[in-house]
């Protein structure tokens, strides 16, 4: 690769930095979500580091054996962005790839066209292996990432370094150089329309908005008493889990919805589904109803809906059920949709103060399905 060189491909073309670019340089990097998920980048933002950047930040970068590209619209030539590659292991034939993008070109998919560009750009010169590493809390990036054929590879622990100097944690994703093109194939597809609905209840996303609802219906007593170990959740971990749903989500780790009152537009409980065994393609879902809503039926849709679409898009091929054995209103719900008792479990599951809590699981096939 050469400093010197642009590169076109995928509706953007990838050009040095030129002094023209430092307002539309300030644009991108002191804006607030750049700030949020780019801890390298100098607070407050301004012409000062644009310049710098341009006249020295990135041609260090070239220097130090990385790439450092203005992404632009091949038609205007204006700066959309940035892509680039640091942190090079030449005894691997690895770089990491990094990008920005200005908000007025965000929500276009130009990030993932400057990302496939440069990794195919790359690969044709050498380069081997690509990681693109996301904060946890970037479904943003972490899209782009799958859309650019990057697979997620694990969590780097203590990998990322806050703005205060502290520590968190990373999700690495990574594509080789014989990896097939486009993107790539997730264990938990979107929602198609981003719902599912039987027109009485819809299920949909868990966002961040949600933490009051979800830490009010998780921390009441009869839900706790249904959890392994049954201890109630903290706010802090709620808010965590809601703004972790978008990449749990991603990951193929973890889907989880909210139950919703069509009528109303009202919350009326949440539901979850995970893999227990990918190779298998077995699932394991779980459900709770605000008390508000028991009592109407809400909770057999919500698990008739969830297993639906776990069997056809998600393609599943069997899915389970734990409850504790005194949580009868439970197995009636999952009776009414098809499940079967499958098997009790003693001593499975952890209880308070060292005790060993029985799990009585229940099971469904996709032609079980009511």
């Amino acid at each position: 690769m050469s400093p010197d060189e642009i590169v076109e491909a995928h509706g953007v073309r990838l050009r040095p930095f030129r002094a023209s670019d430092t307002a539309d340089v300030v644009d991108g990097c002191a804006d607030p979500l750049s700030q949020r998920f780019v801890s390298t980048m100098p607070a407050p933002y301004t012409e000062i580091e644009a310049r710098w950047w341009i006249d020295a930040g990135a041609p260090a970068v070239w220097t130090g054996g990385g790439a450092a590209y203005a992404i632009a619209d091949p038609a205007t030539d204006r700066l959309l962005g940035a892509v680039g590659l640091n942190n090079p292991v030449p005894a691997r034939s690895q770089s990491e790839i990094g990008y920005w993008v200005r908000p007025a070109a965000r929500g276009r998919g130009v990030a993932t066209a400057a990302t496939r560009a440069l990794s195919e750009h790359a690969f044709a010169t050498g380069t081997l292996r690509l990681e693109l590493l996301t904060e946890s809390e970037n479904g943003a990036s972490q899209r782009v990432a799958l859309a650019a054929g990057f697979r997620y590879e694990g969590l780097r622990r203590s990998a990322g370094q806050d703005r205060g100097g502290g520590r968190h944690d990373l999700l690495a994703w990574v594509r080789l150089a014989e990896d097939p093109p486009g993107p790539v194939a997730r264990l938990l597809p979107d929602l198609p329309d981003g719902v599912l609905t039987d027109q009485v209840v819809a299920l949909r996303r868990l966002t961040p908005d949600d933490a009051d609802v979800i830490y009010r219906l998780h921390s009441r007593p009869e839900v706790v008493a249904n959890q392994a170990p049954p201890v109630p959740p903290t706010r802090e971990a709620i808010e965590r889990r809601c703004r972790l749903a978008e990449s749990t989500w991603l990951t193929g780790e973890l889907a989880r919805f909210m139950i919703i009152d069509v009528a109303t537009g009202e919350p009326a409980g949440s539901c979850g589904l995970s893999y227990t065994e990918v190779s298998s393609g077995e699932g394991s879902i779980g459900y709770a109803l605000l008390p508000a809503w028991r009592g109407r039926g809400y909770a057999t849709r919500a698990v008739r809906l969830l297993a639906g679409w776990a069997f056809g898009p998600a393609g599943f091929a069997r899915l389970t059920a734990g409850t504790v054995p005194e949580n009868t209103a439970s197995h009636r719900v999952l009776e009414r949709v098809g499940f079967q008792r499958e098997a009790l479990q003693r001593g499975r599951l952890p209880g308070l103060a060292g005790t060993r809590l029985d799990d009585l699981t229940f099971a469904l096939l996709p032609a079980e399905l009511r």
